[in-house]
């Protein structure tokens, strides 16, 4: 509990001093998961892993389609994305899970993550482009377009991403009042066996720095947006994600 507040302070006095982008609680917060860079951290805390060298010409040649998927924890995105994917033959990348098997792998660049996600420390925002990277080039043979899930979490994630990888070309994002988003997660929880999933400090504090961190996007790419209220059933939600996506073709 205590080394979880003093990285908070941490990222908090990195705030202060000047830094307007500060990582997601998600990431903060332990939570037996990867935790994910943003560039504010960076400023106080600096882990030097090298950049993979990757030619993104294949991908830009395929000019597939770049989906974020956006919305509060709890919101339903990793249950749309299913069926996105049966639907509409869209690859689902997920930042998290893409951490969690670049460890599991063993590799070097996976020693260097766990041991920086060991040290309660943030992996570097430029190693989450390079995973995503790898995983939308592996898929190009065979995908239809992507859904990126678990980024961009703020403005600044978001300038990188497309710099580094493309634009995107639609953002969904699941609108769920924090009621319902609470209520979600807490039941969540007890099979999830995710912590921060059945803490209720935490997971007011998550949904916090969705509406201060994780907004901003949403904003910014207004023009781009599809907003959906996902307080409803999977397949009421699903039927309108499925117009929102026949913008694209």
């Amino acid at each position: 509990m205590f080394a979880s507040l003093a990285l908070c302070t941490l990222i908090v006095l990195c705030y202060v001093r000047g830094s307007r982008r500060v990582a997601s609680t998600e990431s903060i917060i332990p939570s037996g998961g990867p935790h994910t860079d943003l560039a504010g951290y960076s400023a106080c805390h600096k882990w030097e892993v090298p950049r993979l060298n990757l030619d993104m010409t294949p991908f830009k040649e395929a000019k597939l389609p770049i989906i974020w998927v956006l919305g509060g924890p709890g919101s339903g995105k990793g249950t749309q994305c299913v069926k996105i994917v049966e639907k509409f033959g869209y690859t689902h990348i997920s930042s998290g899970d893409l951490l969690r098997a670049e460890v599991a792998s063993g590799s070097d660049l996976g020693k260097s993550c766990e041991a920086i996600m060991k040290s309660g420390s943030l992996v570097p925002t430029g190693v989450i482009m390079d995973l995503m990277k790898k995983a939308i080039l592996e898929a190009v043979p065979t995908s239809k377009g992507y859904l990126i899930d678990g980024l961009p979490r703020e403005l600044g994630q978001a300038k990188i991403f497309e710099e580094e990888i493309s634009p995107c070309a639609l953002v969904l994002n699941f609108e769920v009042s924090d009621e319902t988003l609470k209520a979600r997660l807490l039941e969540r929880g007890k099979g999830s066996g995710r912590v921060d999933d059945q803490n209720i400090e935490t997971i007011l504090a998550r949904i916090e720095t969705f509406h201060q961190i994780s907004e901003p996007v949403i904003k910014q790419y207004a023009n781009l947006c599809k907003t959906i209220s996902a307080e409803r059933a999977v397949d009421e939600v699903f039927a309108d994600v499925e117009k929102a996506l026949s913008s694209l073709a």
